[in-house]
């Protein structure tokens, strides 16, 4: 009987081999020794017209059978998958299942580490739950560079206001995602540079400008072979991005060589721009549609659905079926691991008197003020957002390191001692002032600030709110021999400080992700080098470049902002 078995699997091995390879002859396009565009070339000769045209347009989070934020309908005859797009730039969005993912550091707390290797991890670590999540387009990295400091996007663009180190750290971002068998979608292109009208607002700027300050990051996605691009919802010289001839086909798809796919924003789609260069609507199909389509030539739809399929060869999608789904839980301590070490390679120091930082492990007596000591805020909003499955609070990694018992603020407890090694840590909210004897209490202030922003708004001022900028002013004028005070700010970009001067040290850590307690402590007591630098300028008051109305954010009901500046915005206009 047994001998009766092993024979019978043997026989379906060879069977299934024979399959195999019947079905590789059959489909030349299933050959990987093959360059990813021939195949996608070969396969798309396979296809009916109708196979073909939907490929050009999907269907948003409607229900199971549509669960991620953008689906394109499987073709099974011909053994390509459903294309499932997700958001977004700071790791998977589930807002279904919130906190079944990393809430990673944002591309522009990436960019601060100045580190390739830091960017490839970053890449790695949000493709791999992509993939778990049984996604194959990530809807990022962003890329725009930082022209506006007030812009509610900010956070997430990996380039800051300079357009070199976007064309070099977007292409190991690129690398890490892809290497997930992952397509990368870079975005917004372009000039997506305000949010404040950004559906209507024309951003006018001229050829050289936006080949020199604007183009580089996308240069970088194109020369790392990212599979997709998104074009943005503003217009660019007066005609909306997603349908933009100069932008789009002959800027980018002629003079920068990008072989990949152009899909709209959500909603940017206003007309059948196949020829213009828009190679896919999302998430409807509203002008990209069976009906519509017959009126365009059969060379560009075949053009864009090469285009489509080359990217999904070129990282395995077509070789290898991904068995995972979106209801899989993904983050690890593992995953969190690695967004700590991201957050400490990118965390700066922007000052530091009198070596007050690395602070000492005993005999420390500590007050931490603020309540995103307690309950930080990590990332932005938007389709940046991602819920974290759990942040652990800097007050209590701060208790950890100095082996005092954790302090539960809603409980009431406010104070810790350890009797072992003379450490006290002390909370306050910051809602009262400092107390009279605050130099003799205490060896050291840690304040924590923060302040956010979303897709969709500009922040109203660079300012701190909630009597944080106050509070700060207030612990900045206490005084005392060796009483230091070392300030934690988080940002979704450029802020003001005008209490800068009261304070002995100063770190940054921009939108840090869900391992922010344990990677500022590591900073703070010396087992991190705080390495980061700034991507972009803090200026020292509102609108300090004296932008006028016509450049942000626009004239004529705010709908052209006009880039007279040229080159020289950010630390170039310093």
């Amino acid at each position: 009987m047994k001998t009766i078995i092993l024979l019978s699997v043997a026989v379906c091995l060879v069977i299934a081999t024979v399959i195999a390879e019947s079905n590789s002859k059959q489909q030349p396009w299933m050959n990987t020794n093959l360059d990813p565009k021939d195949r996608a070339r070969a396969l798309m000769n396979q296809m009916t017209a109708e196979e073909k045209k939907g490929m050009l347009y999907g269907y948003g989070c409607q229900s199971k059978e549509w669960p991620y934020v953008g689906n394109v309908a499987a073709i099974p005859r011909l053994n390509i998958p459903s294309l499932k797009y997700n958001d977004g730039p700071q790791g998977f969005r589930d807002d279904a299942m919130p906190g079944s993912t990393t809430a990673w550091p944002s591309g522009l707390t990436a960019a601060a580490s100045w580190q390739r290797e830091t960017l490839q991890a970053w890449g790695e670590g949000m493709g791999k739950e992509f993939y778990l999540k049984g996604a194959n387009v990530q809807l990022g990295p962003g890329v725009c560079v930082a022209r506006i400091p007030r812009n509610g996007r900010n956070f997430e663009y990996l380039s800051g206001e300079d357009p070199f180190l976007g064309y070099v750290l977007v292409q190991d971002a690129i690398n890490g995602i892809q290497s997930q068998q992952v397509v990368a979608n870079a975005k917004h292109y372009v000039n997506n540079n305000q949010e404040t009208n950004r559906g209507s607002v024309s951003e006018n700027v001229d050829e050289r400008t936006r080949f020199e300050m604007y183009y580089p990051p996308f240069v970088g996605a194109i020369e790392a072979n990212v599979g997709s691009m998104m074009c943005s919802y503003n217009k660019i010289n007066h005609v909306y991005s997603c349908e933009n001839n100069g932008t789009l086909m002959t800027d980018l798809k002629v003079r920068m060589g990008f072989d990949g796919y152009v899909m709209s924003d959500w909603g940017a789609t206003h007309s059948l721009s196949i020829e213009q260069g828009l190679d896919q609507e999302m998430p409807s199909n509203n002008f990209f549609n069976q009906t519509n389509l017959d009126s365009k030539p059969q060379h560009a739809i075949d053009d864009s659905v090469v285009r489509i399929l080359t990217g999904f060869f070129a990282v395995g999608v077509m070789d290898k079926p991904n068995p995972n789904q979106i209801s899989s839980n993904v983050t690890s301590i593992e995953q969190n691991d690695i967004a700590q070490k991201i957050s400490e390679n990118s965390t700066i120091l922007l000052k530091n008197v009198n070596e007050a930082l690395p602070l000492q492990k005993t005999n420390l007596k500590v007050v931490v003020v603020g309540a995103q000591s307690w309950q930080p805020v990590v990332h932005g909003g938007g389709s940046g957002q991602v819920v974290p499955a759990w942040v652990k609070p800097p007050l209590w990694s701060i208790c950890d390191m100095l082996g005092v018992d954790r302090i539960d603020p809603s409980t009431g407890t406010l104070s810790k001692c350890s009797s072992d090694n003379g450490n006290c840590v002390t909370y306050n909210d910051g809602s009262q002032n400092p107390p009279g004897t605050a130099s003799k209490d205490y060896n050291v202030a840690i304040l924590f600030i923060q302040t956010s922003s979303s897709e969709g708004s500009d922040r109203p001022n660079l300012s701190f709110a909630n009597g944080q900028d106050q509070y700060t002013t207030n612990w900045g004028q206490v005084k005392g021999n060796s009483f230091r005070k070392v300030l934690v700010m988080s940002t979704p970009g450029a802020v003001l400080t005008p209490w800068a001067d009261g304070m002995d040290s100063i770190l940054l850590n921009f939108m840090p992700g869900q391992a922010m307690g344990d990677a500022i402590t590591n900073v703070l007591f010396g087992e991190v080098n705080p390495s980061g630098k700034l991507p972009l300028t803090f200026p020292n008051k509102e609108n300090e470049q004296e932008m006028a109305v016509a450049q942000y954010p626009g004239l004529q009901n705010g709908e052209n902002a006009t880039y007279s500046e040229g080159f020289f915005f950010g630390y170039r206009w310093y």
